[in-house]
């Protein structure tokens, strides 16, 4: 083909692909505008009306632009500021309004009462008389370092000084999370860890650990240090319903907001993908679009740190971590904790423990074949890692036992005296870190505070609209019959730890 020729083609095939990818872009551009169109229609016509929580917007909350400089000191006099100004900005709400009545801002009502004051939103450390070791704990999304309590108090007991660290954004009020950002996160847990770090001297012990998303940022903290000297190393590593991977439709929360952008008073519900009733005193109700495009980047930044550490032989490096994870979980799935981080790890110091759903004969025709078909291939699998699954004892019984497997095909079952208790078909994603006798959110009866009943025991039926919450909120569980496990755990990993640093 002679030369001119020859750029003819090539120009004219560069064009046609010029065009089409012109084309394609213009086509995905239509498709974003019109999925952010649909979901404005919903949001405006289906969403409630917004309250000032959702709203109104708090001066004072870290952001990592403007104050990533800081030490933990420095953050936690921001954290004081921002609850300062948290109550002088309800003091000016409408008292008689209803829905603030009834709200978790209340602070004479019974939710409040209930928590007494709820002084678990924010940061706070535990600290023994002789420590032996510190950790940092995270909480999930929409939560509050509450969920990271009870796991808290049983490293206390064992001799750990415990700092919980409220992660910006929460807290405080719903509004919040349409502000925050991963990277805000990544800058707090990173000054929190620099300070609870220094705090551990050398020969004692340092943990990490999370909840839900409070888990993803342990896990990156982690993975970065094994890249960066300058970020201490954790000697373990805890972590509850892990948050390691979304759903692909997670992906769409880059766009469903784009109409929020318009400065229309009534657009300002766009930015929600739920608005409810805010009657949980630590935990967030509503849940912006904000919210699950923040996660899906720290998930996403996880994944790729998962990857290079893999790659370049680091994954060697992992201190010994240790996930509790319900087998069902509607918040985050099972199938990336075991995929996605385990099968990474080599090792019988990496374990996961895997809490079944309830295996008595007679619920068998109402649950769903999938947890077994996952518990089913991992026992009968290869596995780098230490299983453990929490199970019925047999298909008659609410006993319930645990089976352990080994990585080098060695297995044994210890019985406990745990029961499922009556009417409970599964743990979930926000029961495992509370036990069930939990003030706020046992499911134990009589759990609860001066007469006032937990929310995780609220059994209530009506017809729908009789309450002012969705009485399908309350079937889930909220706490963790089988949390004696859990503290038990936590025993034994301190105990080996403490004599293998102590050598």
């Amino acid at each position: 083909m002679p030369m001119k020729t020859l750029r003819g083609w090539v120009a004219a095939a560069a064009r046609r692909f010029w065009r089409l990818g012109l084309r394609l872009t213009l086509l995905l551009g239509l498709i974003c505008l019109a999925i952010a169109f649909g979901f404005t229609l919903y949001a405006v016509g289906a969403l409630p009306s917004l309250q000032p929580w959702h709203t109104e917007r708090l001066r004072e909350e870290f952001s990592a632009r403007l104050h990533g400089e800081i030490d933990f000191a420095g953050y936690l006099l921001r954290e004081a500021k921002l609850f300062d100004e948290l109550r002088e900005k309800v003091a000016t709400w409408d008292a008689s309004d209803e829905a603030l009545v009834y709200s978790r801002f209340n602070a004479t009502g019974r939710l409040s009462l209930l928590v007494e004051g709820a002084p678990y939103n924010r940061s706070f450390r535990l600290t023994p008389a002789q420590p032996v070791g510190s950790a940092l704990l995270i909480h999930g999304l929409s939560d509050s370092p509450y969920s990271m309590k009870a796991l808290a108090e049983s490293l206390h007991a064992r001799g750990f000084e415990v700092t919980v660290l409220r992660v910006p954004g929460h807290g405080t009020l719903p509004s919040m999370m349409t502000e925050m950002t991963a990277a805000d996160w990544t800058a707090a847990v990173r000054i929190a860890a620099r300070d609870v770090a220094a705090r551990a001297s050398a020969g004692q012990l340092f943990y990490v650990g999370g909840y839900s998303t409070g888990g993803t940022l342990a896990l990156q903290y982690t993975l970065d240090s094994l890249e960066d000297g300058a970020l201490r190393k954790p000697d373990r590593v805890l972590l509850v319903s892990p948050a390691i991977e979304l759903t692909k439709a997670a992906t769409l929360a880059n766009v469903i907001d784009l109409f929020s952008i318009v400065p229309i008073p009534l657009l300002e519900k766009v930015r929600w993908q739920e608005v409810a009733v805010e009657y949980d005193p630590y935990k967030f109700n509503s849940f912006p679009v904000n919210a699950t495009r923040q996660v899906n980047r720290a998930t996403h930044e996880l994944q790729h740190a998962l990857v290079r550490a893999t790659e370049s032989g680091r994954i060697a490096q992992m201190p010994p971590v240790v996930t509790w994870q319900s087998v069902v979980d509607s918040t985050v799935g099972a199938r990336g904790v075991v995929d996605t981080l385990y099968a990474r790890l080599k090792g019988a110091g990496h374990r996961l423990v895997l809490f079944d759903v309830n295996r008595q004969q007679a619920l068998n025709s109402v649950q769903r074949p999938g947890a077994r078909q996952l518990i089913e291939r991992l026992e009968q699998g290869v596995r780098g890692y230490a299983l453990d699954v929490v199970t019925n004892s047999h298909a008659q019984t609410s006993q319930v036992s645990v089976h352990h497997f080994l990585p080098d095909g060695t297995q044994n079952v210890r019985e406990t005296t745990l029961v499922w208790p009556p009417n409970l078909v599964s743990l979930g994603h926000v029961a495992l870190p509370f036990s069930p006798d939990d003030a706020a959110y046992g499911l134990m009866p009589g759990s609860g505070r001066d007469g006032i009943p937990s929310i995780g025991s609220w059994l209530l039926r009506g017809e729908n609209g009789a309450v002012t919450i969705s009485l399908a909120s309350l079937t889930r569980p909220r706490s963790n019959p089988f949390w004696p496990l859990i503290d038990e755990d936590i025993d034994t990993l301190v105990a080996a730890d403490r004599t293998r640093v102590q050598r």
